[in-house]
């Protein structure tokens, strides 16, 4: 263990989360860390709020200072690409053509956003936000006076938007769906961040498809589909994220929408792992494998690499969660609503502080999406890892506590 090698390829939160567990779990041996940008492993969420508002700056971002790196040994090879593996001889080669060796290799390059295939989608001023970088170019263009078209009514879209509003950004929301949040939101909450997004000056352009960017070389409008058209200083494309999972595929490890994994966040050869966004891995609570785009996830599977590596006990399956900041309120997710029949809503949305609860056929709860409402956030996640049955009456009953319900 001592003379082993392990390289991690990603320097997200996934790869910068493997590197601490690694050595806290007491790995001994050499630990590379091959980064495709020029920063240390960051925090994100940020990106698309604190820092698009001048409230954050790069040290407050950062998972953990330099010296933690220096002083665990740690070989950051930043601004640096990996082109191949062969597993056979258990090698990495980077773009420059060095080549690494391992004992253990850790997959983490994230995903990337997803790009419109459309006339004008290479313009100057239609951006994503994936990475730091990214939310500079975002931050330039946002102030008094310009106008943000957001491509995508997802969760990236409408934090962008709550802060680009803070900024005084005149914000277009463009969603080809009849509601926000469609894929991944009840209509209950879709409805609630509608009418929220609405009130805070936020034009929704709901059931519009994009037939093209414009502009000469920069953006200067988005034409929907029906022809008519959007004047905008600039265009933010959200519609989603494709794992990066080429190297996998490249070197014959099993991928479907992700490259494929245990609950030990192992692939099929016993060398390599893969985790975070890159990775299609077991729920346990919920029986069957799936792609979760999250911090937590990714804490999570750095976990089980690292504890698989260092021959200690997996740790216990956690529920997923998800969390979303906008305006002065946040949404807590607590799971995923595979296979939910029903909902039950706890609260008024008018008041600003509800969950709805997803509910299976046998009464347990599958899913909770809270809104400034932290104990039913807490208490549903408890109540989804016991698979207890639950009285639809008492759930929707303010009046009995999520203790009791417990």
């Amino acid at each position: 263990m001592d003379q082993s090698e392990i390289v991690i390829i990603g320097g997200g939160h996934a790869g910068g989360s493997a590197v601490a567990f690694l050595r806290q779990y007491g790995w001994a041996g050499g630990i590379t860390m091959v980064g495709a940008e020029p920063l240390l492993p960051y925090h994100r969420p940020p990106l698309s709020k604190a820092w698009l508002k001048a409230e954050a700056d790069a040290a407050s971002l950062a998972l953990r200072p330099a010296k933690f790196y220096a002083d665990n040994r740690i070989d950051c090879r930043l601004n640096t690409v990996a082109t191949r593996i062969d597993r056979a001889a258990k090698t990495i080669e980077l773009a420059g053509g060095e080549s690494l060796a391992y004992d253990h290799l850790i997959l983490a390059p994230g995903a990337r956003a997803r790009r419109l295939a459309l006339p004008g989608a290479g313009l100057a001023g239609v951006l994503e936000l994936r990475t730091a970088a990214d939310a500079d170019r975002l931050q330039s263009v946002l102030g008094p006076g310009r106008t943000l078209a957001i491509i995508g009514g997802g969760y990236i879209g409408l934090e962008v938007a709550a802060s680009a509003r803070a900024l005084g950004t005149e914000v277009v929301i463009i969603e080809r769906e009849p509601r926000l949040l469609a894929r991944v939101a009840s209509p209950e909450l879709s409805s609630f961040f509608q009418r929220l997004h609405c009130a805070k000056g936020v034009t929704l352009e709901l059931n519009a498809g994009v037939a093209a960017l414009e502009g000469d070389d920069r953006i200067q409008a988005v034409r929907f589909s029906d022809g008519r058209r959007i004047a905008c200083d600039a265009a933010l494309v959200g519609v989603g994220a494709i794992p990066n999972d080429e190297l996998a595929r490249d070197a014959g490890l099993a991928c479907d929408g992700g490259i494929e994994v245990d609950l030990h966040a192992r692939t099929e050869d016993p060398a390599i792992y893969a985790i975070g966004d890159c990775s299609r891995r077991p729920l346990p609570h919920y029986a069957r494998n799936f792609r979760l785009e999250s911090v937590p996830n990714a804490i999570e599977q750095a976990k089980q690499a690292a504890a698989s590596i260092c021959a200690r006990p997996p740790p216990v399956p956690e529920v997923p969660w998800f969390w979303s900041d906008q305006y002065d309120l946040r949404l807590q997710i607590a799971g995923l609503p595979f296979d939910a029949t029903e909902t039950v809503l706890r609260g008024s949305p008018e008041s600003a502080a509800f969950a709805v609860f997803h509910l299976g056929a046998d009464a347990t709860v599958q899913a909770v999406e809270a809104v400034n409402a932290a104990p039913e956030f807490m208490a549903g996640k408890l109540l989804i890892a016991k698979r207890h049955p639950v009285s639809r009456e008492r759930l929707g009953d303010m009046a009995v506590s999520m203790k009791d319900l417990l």
